[in-house]
């Protein structure tokens, strides 16, 4: 038996964190401003084993363009300063004792062009994403009618519910979308 309240709310659980792994894909395109989120999937070796920056230091933002990591054990600085230096942020820390400071360049018009086709194609494969949960919960529900279990009016009422939680989430993603290539092109 289809359970079509079911199947709904599966699918909106399923938009909704389509939406948040677009928020964290956004997060970590750098814009000219600072904010600890960049670190975020920077690791660095703590005692053999891979961990966070966040979770042997603590991230504050000094000011706008400058984002301060004060490691809890000064044999850390130099590990958390190469992971930084290495990783593929094209950032520059500068130690200062237990203190890593972490300058955001300026970006140049070129580069917040790209980022921005970046950003466009973060949100394009969010929009398909969330096409693809409507095209699956569309075939289950014509399922439902092949084996009987829900009857034409309730597809048609279901799918039509469904197109609307699509229409919805696409509509966010645009709106998050916004928001980010208005970040970029700040000067």
């Amino acid at each position: 038996m289809i359970a079509v309240a079911e199947l709904k709310k599966n699918i909106e659980t399923r938009m909704q964190k389509s939406i948040e792994a677009l928020k964290q894909d956004l997060a970590k395109i750098r814009t000219g401003r600072a904010h600890t989120g960049i670190l975020d999937h920077v690791q660095v070796e703590y005692y053999g084993a891979q961990a966070p920056i966040s979770q042997v230091a603590n991230l504050t933002l000094i000011d706008a363009r400058t984002i301060g990591v004060q490691v809890w054990e000064k044999s850390m600085a130099a590990k958390v300063e190469k992971a930084i230096r290495e990783s593929d942020l094209g950032l520059n820390p500068a130690a200062q004792g237990e203190l890593i400071r972490i300058p955001m360049p300026p970006l140049s018009e070129e580069r917040r062009r790209d980022l921005a086709k970046v950003v466009k194609s973060e949100g394009e494969n969010a929009r398909v994403a969330v096409r693809n949960l409507r095209r699956d919960a569309n075939a289950h529900l014509k399922d439902g009618v092949k084996k009987k279990e829900i009857s034409e009016d309730d597809e048609r009422r279901a799918q039509d519910d469904i197109q609307k939680l699509t229409d919805r989430y696409v509509a966010e993603i645009d709106k998050l979308l916004a928001q980010k290539e208005n970040e970029l092109m700040a000067v």
